[in-house]
């Protein structure tokens, strides 16, 4: 899967879910936490990756590094991908 296809529907999963639709304030280093989603939210997001991607999260990948940003969201899927 390419880098440009992951990116892709993870901003379509927040913008669908968390922004109601609207992609203005999504950027690839805003920052999702806080800011677009709440802690709900992030369980909401690591459901999604593990199923789409079929990727298991484990509870220390849980962190800002690894979810903070779409851009660190497609790193983090691409590292977990590489390694299956």
């Amino acid at each position: 899967m390419q880098t440009m296809d992951i990116e892709q529907e993870i901003r379509n999963f927040v913008i669908q879910n968390f922004l109601m639709g609207s992609s203005e304030a999504l950027n690839d280093d805003a920052p999702l936490l806080g800011n677009v989603i709440d802690s709900t939210g992030v369980i909401e997001l690591i459901v999604f990756v593990q199923e789409r991607f079929t990727i298991s999260v484990e509870d220390d990948e849980v962190m800002t590094e690894n979810f903070g940003s779409v851009k660190n969201v497609v790193t983090f899927i691409e590292k977990k991908l590489r390694s299956k």
